[in-house]
């Protein structure tokens, strides 16, 4: 084995963890991992101490770089760029703001008050909670490099394509107007120092912690429960890789539910494992981050109908594509 995997296995596949809570649970609890109580026991100890140990030390450091990177500043950094440019910097500037659906519809309405045009505001908006770089992280540990990087790629794609059609489309006049009428708020321009960075990154971690930590609980428990209980068969007969609507179908349960891609990644990875394609659980995983029904809620407080409805249609489609193009090429990930 290479340094490489090594470290790969130990550090964030956390093989060291797994075995130890394997030994707590046969030698401990008397349950055997191969049963399904045991296996079940094992699967969310595991995941659960893993997830959140992997999600504080990513969320730290992550936010140190973001306090690099405030609303405002973003807004002013965007602000210079107009056309695909601006589409593909949102988009990038997306997975260093790690906000979810819902928290970046505020920076959307900042955005537009700002005068950034309506189509690079939604590939932030797409791109933002869908691809951050604690995702690829938490991706590779669960499957792998290529993975995690194939699906960062194929997000931020989808974010500058889907801010692009919107653009094209000329749907600036489905935005509420009250909107533009919105008060801007600057922050102040003195830049913090490291002290001030490091207890922001420490707040962030905290902060996020307090707001996901249940979702990851509930996830975990699913994923435990489709990885365990479900009967195989069941699972494919309605999402296997063989059936031409799994896909679309995973995206349309997705949307109901609502989650931080934290949360959903250990059902994907449950999924997965019971033999649902890699396609399949991972647009079921972005339909959740990127289309979820709160979220959509709360954007048709400031769009209208039309100009909703494309975005929905956009990113429906988007992910519907990625999914049947994991499952396509899954082979290349291996």
């Amino acid at each position: 084995m290479t340094i490489f995997g090594w470290l790969n296995d130990q550090l964030l596949r956390m093989q060291w963890l797994s075995d130890l809570v394997r030994q707590l649970v046969e030698q401990g609890m008397g349950l055997p991992v191969s049963g399904r109580i045991g296996g079940s026991v094992h699967f969310f100890i595991y995941d659960t101490v893993k997830i959140f140990i992997l999600l504080a030390v990513l969320i730290f450091a992550i936010s140190y770089v973001q306090s690099h990177f405030p609303p405002e500043r973003t807004r002013r950094i965007l602000g210079r760029f107009t056309g695909v440019r601006g589409n593909v910097l949102a988009a990038l500037l997306g997975t260093v703001t790690p906000f979810c659906s819902c928290s970046s519809i505020p920076l959307f309405i900042g955005f537009t008050r700002a005068g950034l045009p309506v189509g690079v505001t939604f590939s932030f908006l797409i791109s933002s909670p869908l691809v951050d770089l604690a995702s690829v992280i938490l991706l590779a540990s669960i499957f792998n490099w290529p993975i995690a990087l194939a699906y960062v790629t194929v997000g931020v794609v989808l974010a500058v394509i889907g801010g692009t059609l919107i653009s094209r489309a000329g749907m600036e006049r489905h935005i509420e107007p009250f909107v533009f009428n919105s008060p801007v708020i600057q922050l102040e321009d003195s830049e913090p120092g490291v002290r001030e960075r490091l207890r922001f990154a420490r707040d962030q971690v905290i902060d996020i912690v307090r707001r996901v930590w249940l979702y990851i609980l509930i996830g975990v428990g699913i994923g435990a429960a489709i990885h365990n209980w479900i009967p195989g068969s069941l699972i494919n007969g309605l999402l296997g890789q063989d059936k031409p609507w799994s896909v679309p179908l995973a995206t349309l349960i997705g949307v109901p539910m609502y989650a931080d891609i934290f949360g959903t990644l250990p059902i994907a990875e449950a999924l997965v494992a019971r033999g649902v394609g890699l396609g399949t659980a991972l647009a079921f995983m972005m339909s959740v981050t990127a289309l979820s029904l709160p979220s959509i809620i709360m954007l048709k407080r400031v769009v209208r109908t039309p100009l909703l409805a494309v975005f929905v249609g956009i990113v429906a489609s988007g992910i519907m594509l990625i999914g049947f193009l994991f499952n396509a090429f899954a082979g290349a990930f291996v």
